[in-house]
């Protein structure tokens, strides 16, 4: 027995250790009678718990987690975002009428290229027409978000735009435009203005919005270059008669302009410069008040010269530059600023060149720069100012389905304007209470009518005479140093009417946002669902 046991021990020790794992567990109990272990009969019985006494507390139903709570506590405490966290371009679209944009997938890097260029004609295309840098730029963001493009830069100066487009795994792209002329196509820039509303709510391709954006360019304007020029010899005529001149002065005043703006398009042929254009359309202007003057004619001429070079007053580019500057749009603000007192200084040329040339005749010299003091009574006033207002919009080309609109917005403005005066507000308070009336109305009507605010704005303020005061300083400056501290003060007073004129309507803006938003909050409820 034991030389058995030691050969299969030899066995196992030379089969190794997978031999002994293999072995059956039977294998190796001992050998030998297994030994019985006797069970007791009945039930088994139960070891003895000790009772602890538990202490005594009101039933209390378990609390359940207030997750409204939490929430309100987690905003409390760190906020919906980090605070130096960057904005996302996109939210700059919040308040304009392009916010909620429909994002049209498939279009992101493939054909980036042809998104930013697209994005880029639009810019230029909306500069030309004379919007402002801030639709210029929601514009440009709502497009190319659109259009699925979301990292974005855009920078937008005085006459040009640059679109950075940084893609995380990709290269950048970055294209530059410059907006080298400008015209007046108000029209035009409602076109855009629906082109833009239209890809936002996904209903344009990218090539159907090249075609059509083609087609805005080609479109002619809406009314032709002899009602242009009536329609601002008209406009100079009716507001002579604002401010308070005689019927036969608003007739001198019109055959004025018909010849000032002659002269002023045969020199645009000849590409003349436009400060040059300027101070010989003012030249023309003042030598035709002086020599009325000078042979006694029953008219002031103050008024005919205000009359006149109303409509060169570059009034509208004041009021934008304001509120490129109030939108933070610096750049964009400054080049505007210097562009317009460049006009001025082209108008005090004229003016003063005029007013030389008439005393080496023999003439008196006469001050062109007194306040107009309006006599007339509100009933007549009120059918000049909607008379003018029309006028103005012709000359800017603003589409026939706006003017009576416009028109009834700068009514409602002028009421305005004349209540706050004739409750004591002043001449600073009033042009301000007016301008909130005008922005408010302004961007009412026009989203209404699927126009931008700046169509029905910009000529419903014409009637502020925002730009009148500043030239009437600037000529008691210039030719008059005596009284320099008397311009200085004027031109202050006048910058502050401005300013004020122009933050009503950005004021007014913002205030009629919510008498607009039902449409966007549709519009945004319809997008979640799709």
């Amino acid at each position: 027995m034991s030389s058995s046991s030691n050969d299969r021990d030899k066995k196992d020790r030379a089969a190794g250790p997978s031999a002994t794992r293999n072995v059956p567990p039977s294998a190796m109990i001992p050998a030998g009678p297994i030994p019985k272990v006797p069970i007791p009969k009945g039930p088994i019985p139960k070891a003895p718990v000790p009772k602890v006494p538990m202490p005594m507390s009101p039933a209390v139903p378990p609390s359940r987690p207030n997750k409204a709570a939490r929430t309100v506590l987690r905003r409390l405490v760190q906020g919906e975002t980090p605070p130096t966290a960057p904005m996302n371009i996109v939210e700059r679209l919040a308040g304009s009428p392009y916010a909620n944009p429909m994002i049209q997938v498939g279009l992101a890097d493939e054909s980036a290229r042809k998104t930013i260029d697209f994005a880029l004609r639009l810019a230029e295309t909306m500069f030309r027409y004379g919007a402002g840098a801030l639709e210029v730029e929601t514009s440009i963001i709502a497009v190319t978000a659109a259009f699925g493009l979301r990292n974005i830069e855009v920078d937008i100066t005085n006459q040009s735009v640059i679109i950075n487009y940084a893609h995380r795994d990709g290269v950048p792209i970055t294209l530059l435009r410059v907006v080298r002329s400008w015209t007046n196509n108000y029209a035009g820039l409602v076109h855009v203005h629906e082109l833009v509303t239209d890809i936002v709510t996904g209903g344009v391709a990218r090539d159907d919005a090249h075609r059509r954006l083609d087609t805005i360019i080609k479109r002619p304007k809406p009314f032709p270059r002899w009602m242009v020029s009536l329609a601002e010899a008209v406009f100079a005529a009716a507001v002579v008669g604002v401010i308070g001149g005689s019927p036969f002065g608003m007739l001198v005043a019109l055959v004025t302009i018909l010849l000032a703006g002659q002269l002023a398009r045969m020199l645009g042929r000849w590409r003349v410069p436009d400060f040059f254009v300027t101070a010989i359309t003012s030249f023309i202007v003042t030598i035709v008040a002086v020599l009325c003057f000078m042979f006694h004619v029953p008219l002031s001429p103050s008024m005919v010269v205000a009359g006149g070079i109303l409509l060169m007053l570059p009034s509208g580019r004041l009021v934008s530059a304001v509120q490129d500057a109030i939108n933070g749009f610096p750049v964009t603000a400054a080049g505007r600023f210097l562009s317009a007192f460049l006009t001025f200084g082209a108008i005090v040329s004229g003016i003063a060149v005029a007013l030389v040339s008439a005393s080496m005749l023999g003439g008196d010299r006469i001050n062109v720069a007194e306040p107009g003091v309006g006599s007339l009574p509100l009933y007549v006033v009120l059918p000049l100012v909607a008379l003018a207002t029309v006028a103005i919009c012709i000359a800017e080309q603003t589409s026939v389905r706006l003017l009576v609109p416009t028109m009834a917005v700068a009514l409602a403005g002028y009421l305005a304007y004349y209540g706050g005066m004739e409750l004591g507000l002043g001449a600073r308070f009033a042009p301000a209470l007016a301008a909130v009336v005008v922005g408010i109305l302004a961007r009412v009507i026009a989203l209404r009518l699927g126009a931008p605010q700046l169509v029905v704005a910009v000529p419903s303020i014409i009637f502020l005479l925002v730009g009148l005061s500043i030239f009437r300083a600037m000529f008691v400056m210039t030719l008059t140093p005596a009284d320099s501290v008397t311009g200085a003060v004027g031109l202050f007073n006048a910058l502050v009417v401005i300013l004020a004129v122009a933050a009503g309507v950005v004021l007014g803006d913002n205030m009629a946002r919510p008498l607009t938003r039902p449409a966007g909050q549709k519009d945004r409820r319809r997008n979640r669902r799709r």
